[in-house]
């Protein structure tokens, strides 16, 4: 069997170590980001029940998220209204992206639990990964570096403008 390895996640992974957290509320980082801090929180849409937001630790460029506002690490406890919203923001994200950045393919899920790699378990949340082919190379593995060709700041703003043009479309 071959291995893949992504170093440039050790960083993000290291935080979330026992000795590097701070004493907490029980509540998880995506828990009650305030409206006013969508754009320096990178918040591309909120819908009634869930978020779609860009990753801050991205494995390509245009990695984002959609989270339910309530936090739980469960599948099974989120309302159908939250599992149907789910799948519509997700399926919005992925229209934004093949608009602005024109993947070839998705990764698309979640990961339950800290042996399934979550690294926020308390609070369930959805990745969406843009793929291309060839998209991963030496750095990673070699310079300890994960190039991402894109800037997070235009791709937010871009993808953005997208989700607004798509949600005025189906209003028409």
């Amino acid at each position: 069997m071959q291995k893949m390895y992504s170093p440039w996640r050790e960083a993000y992974m290291d935080s979330f170590k026992d000795e590097n957290k701070p004493k907490q509320s029980g509540k998880s980082v995506f828990a009650d980001i305030p409206p006013e801090q969508d754009e320096e929180r990178y918040v591309l849409h909120r819908g009634k029940t869930c978020f779609i937001i860009m990753n801050l630790y991205p494995y390509n460029c245009g990695h984002v998220m959609v989270i339910p506002y309530e936090q739980t690490p469960e599948f099974s406890d989120l309302s159908d209204e939250t599992r149907l919203e789910v799948m519509k923001l997700s399926d919005l994200a992925m229209k934004a992206l093949s608009r602005t950045l024109r993947p070839q393919g998705f990764n698309f899920g979640a990961n339950l639990g800290k042996v399934a790699g979550g690294s926020v378990d308390t609070h369930i949340h959805f990745h969406i990964v843009p793929r291309w082919e060839g998209d991963t190379n030496f750095m990673p593995v070699l310079g300890d570096t994960k190039v991402l060709s894109n800037d997070m700041r235009k791709s937010y703003n871009q993808l953005r403008a997208s989700i607004r043009e798509l949600l005025k479309e189906e209003q028409q």
